[in-house]
Protein backbone atom coordinates (compact mmCIF):
# COMPACT_ATOMS: atom_id res chain seq x y z
CA UNK A 1 0.00 0.00 0.00
CA UNK A 2 1.34 3.20 -1.03
CA UNK A 3 4.20 2.11 -3.05
CA UNK A 4 4.54 4.02 -6.41
CA UNK A 5 4.99 1.63 -9.77
CA UNK A 6 8.40 0.94 -9.74
CA UNK A 7 8.53 -0.08 -6.22
CA UNK A 8 5.45 -2.27 -7.05
CA UNK A 9 7.48 -3.69 -9.72
CA UNK A 10 10.39 -4.28 -7.24
CA UNK A 11 8.56 -5.91 -5.14
CA UNK A 12 6.96 -8.18 -8.00
CA UNK A 13 10.34 -8.92 -9.35
CA UNK A 14 11.82 -10.02 -5.88
CA UNK A 15 8.61 -12.11 -5.30
CA UNK A 16 9.45 -13.90 -8.73
CA UNK A 17 13.07 -14.18 -8.18
CA UNK A 18 13.24 -14.85 -4.05
CA UNK A 19 9.95 -15.34 -2.57
CA UNK A 20 8.41 -18.41 -4.76
CA UNK A 21 11.57 -19.89 -5.49
CA UNK A 22 12.24 -19.71 -1.47
CA UNK A 23 9.13 -21.96 -1.00
CA UNK A 24 10.81 -24.93 -1.34
CA UNK A 25 14.70 -23.92 -1.36
CA UNK A 26 17.48 -22.36 0.40
CA UNK A 27 17.79 -19.03 -1.60
CA UNK A 28 21.07 -17.31 -1.12
CA UNK A 29 20.48 -13.38 -1.44
CA UNK A 30 23.26 -11.36 -2.79
CA UNK A 31 23.32 -7.66 -2.65
CA UNK A 32 26.04 -6.18 -4.61
CA UNK A 33 26.65 -3.26 -7.13
CA UNK A 34 28.96 -2.64 -10.04
CA UNK A 35 31.38 -0.48 -8.15
CA UNK A 36 31.81 -3.17 -5.68
CA UNK A 37 35.99 -4.53 -5.22
CA UNK A 38 34.46 -7.04 -2.92
CA UNK A 39 31.36 -8.09 -4.36
CA UNK A 40 33.39 -8.82 -7.70
CA UNK A 41 35.82 -11.24 -5.44
CA UNK A 42 32.83 -12.87 -3.67
CA UNK A 43 30.21 -13.45 -6.93
CA UNK A 44 32.03 -16.28 -8.44
CA UNK A 45 32.90 -17.67 -4.90
CA UNK A 46 29.07 -17.72 -4.32
CA UNK A 47 27.94 -19.02 -7.92
CA UNK A 48 30.66 -22.00 -7.23
CA UNK A 49 29.13 -23.21 -3.88
CA UNK A 50 25.65 -22.69 -5.43
CA UNK A 51 26.37 -24.60 -8.22
CA UNK A 52 27.71 -27.45 -6.04
CA UNK A 53 24.96 -27.02 -3.57
CA UNK A 54 22.11 -27.33 -6.11
CA UNK A 55 21.43 -30.85 -5.92
CA UNK A 56 20.50 -30.15 -2.30
CA UNK A 57 18.12 -27.32 -3.21
CA UNK A 58 20.20 -24.22 -3.13
CA UNK A 59 20.06 -21.60 -6.13
CA UNK A 60 21.63 -18.29 -6.01
CA UNK A 61 19.75 -14.70 -6.90
CA UNK A 62 21.62 -11.18 -6.88
CA UNK A 63 19.95 -7.64 -6.68
CA UNK A 64 22.01 -5.00 -7.49
CA UNK A 65 21.31 -2.53 -5.02
CA UNK A 66 21.90 0.95 -7.29
CA UNK A 67 18.97 -0.70 -9.30
CA UNK A 68 16.88 -1.68 -6.82
CA UNK A 69 17.06 0.60 -4.15
CA UNK A 70 13.74 -0.03 -2.56
CA UNK A 71 14.58 -3.92 -1.62
CA UNK A 72 17.80 -3.25 -0.40
CA UNK A 73 15.99 -0.60 1.92
CA UNK A 74 13.80 -3.23 3.14
CA UNK A 75 16.44 -5.67 4.38
CA UNK A 76 18.20 -2.26 5.83
CA UNK A 77 21.29 -2.72 3.71
CA UNK A 78 23.88 -0.46 4.76
CA UNK A 79 27.16 -1.88 3.02
CA UNK A 80 28.18 -4.57 0.44
CA UNK A 81 28.55 -7.19 -0.06
CA UNK A 82 25.46 -8.63 2.23
CA UNK A 83 24.56 -12.12 2.00
CA UNK A 84 21.53 -13.64 3.68
CA UNK A 85 20.04 -16.97 3.35
CA UNK A 86 16.25 -16.93 2.50
CA UNK A 87 13.72 -19.60 3.48
CA UNK A 88 10.05 -19.42 2.66
CA UNK A 89 10.51 -15.80 2.49
CA UNK A 90 12.43 -15.32 5.62
CA UNK A 91 15.91 -14.39 6.32
CA UNK A 92 17.03 -17.25 7.80
CA UNK A 93 20.81 -16.35 8.43
CA UNK A 94 23.08 -13.69 7.50
CA UNK A 95 26.05 -14.96 5.37
CA UNK A 96 27.69 -12.08 5.31
CA UNK A 97 30.77 -12.78 7.35
CA UNK A 98 31.57 -15.76 5.20
CA UNK A 99 34.01 -15.30 2.02
CA UNK A 100 35.48 -17.82 1.52
CA UNK A 101 33.92 -21.32 -0.26
CA UNK A 102 34.60 -23.53 2.91
CA UNK A 103 33.05 -20.86 5.21
CA UNK A 104 29.63 -20.59 2.70
CA UNK A 105 29.47 -24.56 2.91
CA UNK A 106 29.79 -24.84 6.55
CA UNK A 107 27.00 -22.16 6.93
CA UNK A 108 24.83 -24.13 3.80
CA UNK A 109 25.85 -27.29 5.48
CA UNK A 110 24.31 -26.32 8.90
CA UNK A 111 20.89 -25.01 7.25
CA UNK A 112 20.40 -28.14 4.95
CA UNK A 113 20.39 -30.23 8.34
CA UNK A 114 17.45 -28.17 9.88
CA UNK A 115 15.39 -26.95 7.05
CA UNK A 116 12.99 -29.14 4.89
CA UNK A 117 14.35 -28.19 2.01
CA UNK A 118 12.84 -29.97 -1.60
CA UNK A 119 15.87 -31.71 -3.22
CA UNK A 120 14.41 -33.68 -6.08
CA UNK A 121 12.65 -32.39 -8.86
CA UNK A 122 8.63 -31.85 -7.99
CA UNK A 123 7.29 -35.45 -7.83
CA UNK A 124 3.46 -35.12 -10.38
CA UNK A 125 2.18 -38.55 -9.50
CA UNK A 126 2.77 -37.33 -5.56
CA UNK A 127 0.82 -34.24 -6.31
CA UNK A 128 -2.09 -35.90 -7.51
CA UNK A 129 -2.32 -38.67 -5.08
CA UNK A 130 -4.28 -36.47 -2.80
CA UNK A 131 -7.10 -35.63 -5.31
CA UNK A 132 -7.07 -39.44 -6.29
CA UNK A 133 -8.02 -40.32 -2.83
CA UNK A 134 -10.57 -37.74 -2.18
CA UNK A 135 -12.01 -38.88 -5.84
CA UNK A 136 -12.58 -42.00 -4.60
CA UNK A 137 -14.03 -41.56 -1.20
CA UNK A 138 -16.61 -39.18 -3.31
CA UNK A 139 -17.31 -42.13 -5.40
CA UNK A 140 -17.92 -44.75 -3.21
CA UNK A 141 -20.07 -42.81 -1.60
CA UNK A 142 -22.28 -41.21 -4.29
CA UNK A 143 -20.72 -38.44 -5.05
CA UNK A 144 -19.83 -39.52 -8.41
CA UNK A 145 -20.22 -36.29 -10.27
CA UNK A 146 -17.46 -34.55 -7.54
CA UNK A 147 -15.32 -37.62 -8.07
CA UNK A 148 -15.43 -37.13 -12.00
CA UNK A 149 -14.28 -33.43 -11.56
CA UNK A 150 -11.68 -34.66 -9.33
CA UNK A 151 -9.98 -37.47 -11.88
CA UNK A 152 -10.44 -34.75 -14.69
CA UNK A 153 -7.96 -31.96 -12.49
CA UNK A 154 -5.35 -35.04 -12.10
CA UNK A 155 -5.50 -36.46 -15.89
CA UNK A 156 -4.11 -32.65 -16.27
CA UNK A 157 -1.45 -33.33 -14.37
CA UNK A 158 -0.67 -36.41 -15.48
CA UNK A 159 -2.67 -37.40 -18.88
CA UNK A 160 -1.59 -41.14 -18.94
CA UNK A 161 -2.02 -42.09 -15.29
CA UNK A 162 -3.32 -45.52 -15.05
CA UNK A 163 -5.26 -44.51 -11.53
CA UNK A 164 -6.70 -41.52 -12.69
CA UNK A 165 -8.34 -42.80 -16.14
CA UNK A 166 -9.22 -45.65 -14.27
CA UNK A 167 -11.24 -43.27 -11.92
CA UNK A 168 -12.55 -41.00 -14.30
CA UNK A 169 -13.86 -43.74 -16.72
CA UNK A 170 -15.81 -45.40 -13.28
CA UNK A 171 -17.20 -41.96 -12.53
CA UNK A 172 -18.39 -41.55 -15.88
CA UNK A 173 -20.55 -45.17 -16.16
CA UNK A 174 -21.53 -44.39 -12.34
CA UNK A 175 -23.37 -40.85 -13.71
CA UNK A 176 -24.87 -42.62 -16.49
CA UNK A 177 -22.55 -41.17 -19.33
CA UNK A 178 -21.10 -45.34 -20.50
CA UNK A 179 -20.59 -44.62 -23.51
CA UNK A 180 -18.39 -41.86 -23.15
CA UNK A 181 -16.63 -44.48 -20.78
CA UNK A 182 -16.36 -46.83 -22.77
CA UNK A 183 -15.24 -44.96 -25.49
CA UNK A 184 -11.65 -43.42 -23.41
CA UNK A 185 -11.33 -47.12 -22.36
CA UNK A 186 -10.97 -47.96 -25.84
CA UNK A 187 -9.17 -45.53 -27.11
CA UNK A 188 -6.00 -46.58 -24.69
CA UNK A 189 -2.98 -48.18 -25.60
CA UNK A 190 -2.73 -51.97 -24.56
CA UNK A 191 -0.41 -51.00 -22.19
CA UNK A 192 -2.80 -48.63 -19.94
CA UNK A 193 -5.55 -51.19 -20.60
CA UNK A 194 -3.05 -53.89 -18.96
CA UNK A 195 -2.09 -51.59 -15.83
CA UNK A 196 -4.09 -53.34 -12.89
CA UNK A 197 -5.55 -49.82 -12.03
CA UNK A 198 -7.72 -50.61 -14.89
CA UNK A 199 -9.22 -53.92 -13.35
CA UNK A 200 -11.55 -52.01 -12.02
CA UNK A 201 -12.77 -49.56 -14.77
CA UNK A 202 -13.16 -53.07 -17.08
CA UNK A 203 -15.30 -54.60 -14.46
CA UNK A 204 -17.62 -51.72 -14.14
CA UNK A 205 -17.70 -51.75 -18.36
CA UNK A 206 -18.50 -55.30 -18.21
CA UNK A 207 -21.20 -54.88 -15.61
CA UNK A 208 -22.50 -51.35 -17.28
CA UNK A 209 -22.74 -53.42 -20.60
CA UNK A 210 -24.70 -56.13 -18.92
CA UNK A 211 -27.92 -53.19 -18.21
CA UNK A 212 -31.38 -53.89 -19.84
CA UNK A 213 -34.79 -52.78 -19.84
CA UNK A 214 -37.16 -52.90 -16.84
CA UNK A 215 -39.14 -55.35 -19.27
CA UNK A 216 -36.03 -58.05 -20.10
CA UNK A 217 -34.93 -57.61 -16.30
CA UNK A 218 -38.52 -59.20 -15.27
CA UNK A 219 -38.26 -61.30 -18.22
CA UNK A 220 -34.95 -62.71 -17.02
CA UNK A 221 -36.05 -63.32 -13.46
CA UNK A 222 -39.02 -64.84 -14.37
CA UNK A 223 -36.60 -67.67 -17.12
CA UNK A 224 -34.27 -68.15 -14.07
CA UNK A 225 -37.12 -69.06 -11.72
CA UNK A 226 -38.63 -71.55 -14.16
CA UNK A 227 -35.06 -73.05 -14.98
CA UNK A 228 -33.09 -72.66 -11.54
CA UNK A 229 -30.31 -74.67 -12.98
CA UNK A 230 -29.67 -72.45 -15.98
CA UNK A 231 -26.49 -71.18 -14.38
CA UNK A 232 -25.65 -68.85 -17.79
CA UNK A 233 -29.37 -67.55 -18.07
CA UNK A 234 -28.42 -67.10 -14.10
CA UNK A 235 -25.36 -65.12 -14.14
CA UNK A 236 -26.77 -63.42 -16.72
CA UNK A 237 -29.19 -62.47 -14.52
CA UNK A 238 -26.62 -61.19 -12.21
CA UNK A 239 -25.30 -59.28 -14.21
CA UNK A 240 -28.23 -57.21 -15.43
CA UNK A 241 -29.39 -56.94 -11.26
CA UNK A 242 -26.28 -55.39 -11.14
CA UNK A 243 -26.04 -52.96 -13.76
CA UNK A 244 -29.83 -51.56 -12.13
CA UNK A 245 -27.75 -51.67 -8.61
CA UNK A 246 -29.51 -54.06 -6.83
CA UNK A 247 -26.17 -55.94 -5.68
CA UNK A 248 -27.60 -57.98 -2.46
CA UNK A 249 -30.11 -59.67 -5.57
CA UNK A 250 -26.96 -59.79 -8.30
CA UNK A 251 -24.68 -61.72 -5.39
CA UNK A 252 -27.57 -64.00 -4.39
CA UNK A 253 -27.65 -65.08 -7.77
CA UNK A 254 -24.48 -65.55 -8.06
CA UNK A 255 -23.86 -67.32 -5.14
CA UNK A 256 -26.73 -69.71 -5.90
CA UNK A 257 -25.08 -70.76 -8.73
CA UNK A 258 -21.56 -71.63 -6.89
CA UNK A 259 -23.97 -73.37 -3.92
CA UNK A 260 -25.25 -75.67 -6.66
CA UNK A 261 -22.38 -76.25 -8.68
CA UNK A 262 -19.27 -74.41 -8.31
CA UNK A 263 -17.12 -75.41 -11.16
CA UNK A 264 -19.62 -74.81 -13.90
CA UNK A 265 -17.82 -73.31 -16.50
CA UNK A 266 -14.45 -73.65 -15.09
CA UNK A 267 -16.18 -71.69 -12.07
CA UNK A 268 -17.57 -68.58 -14.14
CA UNK A 269 -20.00 -67.46 -10.67
CA UNK A 270 -17.75 -67.75 -8.82
CA UNK A 271 -14.93 -65.58 -11.20
CA UNK A 272 -17.76 -63.08 -11.49
CA UNK A 273 -18.77 -62.51 -7.39
CA UNK A 274 -14.80 -62.12 -7.12
CA UNK A 275 -14.80 -60.05 -9.48
CA UNK A 276 -17.29 -57.13 -8.23
CA UNK A 277 -15.69 -57.72 -5.03
CA UNK A 278 -12.60 -56.16 -6.31
CA UNK A 279 -14.61 -53.42 -8.52
CA UNK A 280 -16.19 -52.27 -5.17
CA UNK A 281 -13.24 -52.71 -3.17
CA UNK A 282 -12.78 -55.22 -0.21
CA UNK A 283 -12.53 -53.13 2.49
CA UNK A 284 -16.24 -52.27 1.91
CA UNK A 285 -18.55 -53.67 4.14
CA UNK A 286 -20.87 -55.18 1.72
CA UNK A 287 -17.80 -56.98 -0.37
CA UNK A 288 -17.05 -58.17 3.80
CA UNK A 289 -20.58 -59.46 4.25
CA UNK A 290 -21.17 -61.23 0.89
CA UNK A 291 -17.41 -63.00 1.83
CA UNK A 292 -18.45 -64.44 4.41
CA UNK A 293 -21.22 -66.08 2.36
CA UNK A 294 -19.19 -67.15 -0.40
CA UNK A 295 -16.70 -68.76 2.29
CA UNK A 296 -19.57 -70.48 4.32
CA UNK A 297 -20.39 -71.92 0.54
CA UNK A 298 -16.96 -73.08 -0.24
CA UNK A 299 -16.19 -74.27 3.47
CA UNK A 300 -18.94 -74.51 5.41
Amino acid sequence: MGLTTDEQKAVEQFRNDVVTPSMDKLVILDFWAEWCGPCKQLTPVLEKVAADYADRGVVLAKINVDENKFIASQFQVRSIPTVYAIFQGQPVADLTPARTEPQIAAMLDQLLEKLPIQTGAPDPVADVEPLLSAAEDLLAHDGAEQAYGLFAEALTVLPDHPPALSGMIRALAAIGRTGEAQAIFDSLGDEIRANPAMEKAGSVLSIAAAAVAPDELDALKADVNANPEDHEKRIALANALMAAGERDAAAEALLHSIAADRDWNEGAAKARLLEIFAMIGLEDPWVAATRRKLSAILFG
